[in-house]
């Protein structure tokens, strides 16, 4: 048996990227602690590795007080709500986790000697004035506002991890994500690719908010985890955008969906929600130089496997009279 690995805390373990993000560090023999309070991740996502010596689970909201026994080289913040639909349903929750459990965790990699890296996002750049949208650009959030929640927590995140690394010399890293799609996101998510990929297998229309012309960035997930790992490896403290650069419009990508499940769906138009980005689109040329990294799956072809994940997913549930 190694007593020498690596161990690293991930918490938002049982979410979509905290459970990719638990299999690489597997992979890569580290002992994995996961922590989530599963209020949106699924254990499903880790049942896989329960049997396994090199991971381990605890239940536990960061939000309170954490110990983790032992030593810890690293953590991976990734605990919050991060679709509207789920913080806009549990607004005081993602405030908390993005504060009290920041600060939770920074002090704890602080008494460890951790090296930490916390998950931002594409939406501290708000309604961005700006496109493409580099690390520089200090963004246009509405603070008040019904996405405030999330956008003031992950901007707060990124200043309580900035004082630890400044004050404290505390190793630290920012990513920035933005869109990022794959198995294990919840179809009933809310957000865009998944639900249009569940309506679209369902023969439902394909909800388009506005008129479909606002655009995103949409990278697999495998891309996204290759990412973080270089940014985690690396020695650049501050943020570091996370996405791919290709764009395309919500109308678009509907009928991309449309055609790559076959479906007859047609697609039905809804008034823009409050505070809506307009555009989103990742400058990644920090990331290209720092990190030696860029996506390398098509949006093709990740959708592709992620259509196949959902009509696998269907199949399993039972189907009532």
């Amino acid at each position: 048996m190694k007593h020498n690995r690596r161990r690293i805390l991930i918490t938002g373990a049982a979410g979509f990227l905290g459970s990719h993000l638990c299999d690489r560090f597997v992979q890569e023999d580290f002992h994995v602690i996961g922590m989530d309070n599963l209020i949106t991740g699924d254990l499903d996502h880790l049942s896989h590795l329960f049997h396994l010596p090199n991971f381990e689970f605890y239940h536990h909201d960061v939000s309170k007080f954490v110990h983790v026994p032992g030593d810890l080289h690293y953590i991976l913040h990734f605990a919050s709500p991060a679709s509207p639909i789920d913080y806009l349903k549990m607004p005081i929750q993602t405030l908390k986790v993005g504060s009290l459990g920041t600060h939770h965790l920074l002090g704890l990699a602080k008494s460890k000697n951790a090296r930490i890296l916390v998950a931002s996002t594409s939406e501290v750049y708000g309604d961005p004035l700006v496109s493409p949208q580099h690390e520089e650009y200090w963004g246009n959030v509405n603070p008040v506002g019904p996405r405030g929640v999330y956008d003031e927590a992950k901007r707060f995140q990124e200043a309580m991890t900035m004082a630890y690394h400044n004050s404290h010399g505390l190793e630290t890293r920012i990513a920035r994500i933005f869109n990022t799609f794959g198995p294990r996101m919840r179809l009933e998510d809310g957000r865009a690719l998944p639900t249009f990929i569940s309506q679209a297998l369902h023969g439902e229309p394909l909800t388009v908010f506005g008129d479909g012309t606002q655009t995103r960035s949409f990278m697999y997930v495998s891309d996204q985890i290759e990412g973080i790992w270089r940014l985690l490896m690396s020695d650049y403290p501050l943020p570091v955008n996370i996405g791919n650069p290709e764009e395309m419009s919500l109308i678009d990508l509907a009928k991309e969906i449309i055609q790559l499940t076959g479906s007859s769906s047609d697609i039905s138009f809804h008034p823009l929600p409050i505070d809506d980005p307009k555009q989103r689109q990742p400058d990644i040329r920090k990331a290209e130089k720092l990190l030696d990294w860029k996506p390398v799956v098509s949006r093709k072809q990740g959708l592709i496997e992620t259509i196949a994940y959902y009509q696998n997913f269907l199949q399993k549930i039972p189907k009532h009279n």
